[in-house]
């Protein structure tokens, strides 16, 4: 078999992601790759940090991108807080954020699940009563959970967590420039995304930021994280100062992240965020004028970058 040159279609992509990309995200995904210690892409790290900052709006030392999907972003969040003997609770309300429960579960950390019926959030005061009696390590939460199309509003978790002296830790891979998210504002102690959501980038890299509250309990670890690959403070050694070798990263996806933060921030996240809600309102408005139903019934839980629409009675799907 002859196998032709390679000619993928050009979609306009209308999914929860991977999204549309920007010819100047292709053009930078196509430039010359260089050793990923050439100064020349030591400069471009230093970029891409400063822009992801921008993005998480942060001045948070450890923000980085992981050489992971999304799903890589809950395992280094959960694996690099959690040892053996701590507790945590993990709100669950749809197919992520049950992943996140999964990745903590398999720690040996006792974890409690608070659940929330899909298409609705976790309500704050269910964690609460939760945790009664117990010394809450984590509380971790969706932000904007891509299976149900629910956003989460964080302020009532922070509360909460505040409360059981816990670090907040947040996925906002289907969230980060598309919602409103001020990590240093929120006081958000580990947030992590993915670079193929509203960000726009190829999919392949997840932006993290670790707060100096948790960068301190990370430092006072009694045992080593149990994976080597997404032990925040190895990887750190290589996007620190010191750029120490950890492993080979993808440069393309990263000099493409940078292009695609470098949009975003050209645009302005308030004008992103609103263009977001611009497009969400009138999605809704038309499929509700064709007679169709919301999944998700009540409008301040609807996340602008995922929009569920029940089916019709009487459509085979």
């Amino acid at each position: 078999m002859t196998i032709g040159e390679f000619a993928p279609p050009n979609r306009l992509m209308m999914t929860p992601g991977p999204s549309s990309i920007e010819p100047r995200v292709y053009r930078a995904l196509a430039a010359p790759v260089v050793g990923h210690l050439d100064p020349f892409f030591k400069t471009c790290m230093n970029e891409t940090q400063e822009l992801m900052r921008q993005v998480f709006q942060t001045t948070n030392r450890i923000t980085m991108p992981m050489s992971a999907s999304g799903s890589g972003g809950i395992e280094t969040a959960i694996v690099n807080t959690l040892e053996p003997g701590d507790e945590a609770i993990v709100c669950v309300n749809g197919y992520f954020s049950e992943r996140m429960y999964e990745v903590a579960s398999r720690t040996q950390a006792k974890i409690t699940k608070v659940e929330a019926p899909l298409g609705r959030a976790v309500d704050p005061e269910d964690v609460r009563r939760a945790a009664a009696g117990k010394k809450i390590k984590i509380v971790g939460v969706a932000h904007g959970e891509t299976s149900t199309g629910v956003v989460t509003n964080l302020d009532g978790f922070r509360k909460v967590a505040d409360e059981l002296g816990a670090l907040l830790i947040v996925d906002a891979v289907a969230s980060l420039a598309a919602v409103p998210l001020n990590v240093d504002r929120q006081r958000l102690d580990i947030v992590f995304s993915g670079s193929q959501k509203a960000l726009s980038a190829p999919p392949g890299m997840s932006p993290i930021t670790v707060s100096p509250r948790a960068e301190e309990v990370l430092s006072s670890r009694k045992t080593k994280v149990q994976s080597w690959y997404f032990d925040i403070t190895t990887a750190m050694a290589y996007w620190g100062q010191g750029r120490l070798y950890h492993h080979t990263p993808p440069i393309s996806l990263i000099y493409a992240l940078r292009e695609a933060m470098r949009i975003a921030m050209e645009e302005g996240l308030e004008t992103r965020w609103e263009r977001h809600r611009m497009n969400q309102q009138a999605l809704i408005a038309g499929a509700e004028a064709m007679g169709l139903k919301m999944f998700v019934e009540n409008p301040a839980d609807r996340l602008v970058t995922v929009t569920p629409v029940m089916v019709p009675a009487g459509i085979d799907t």
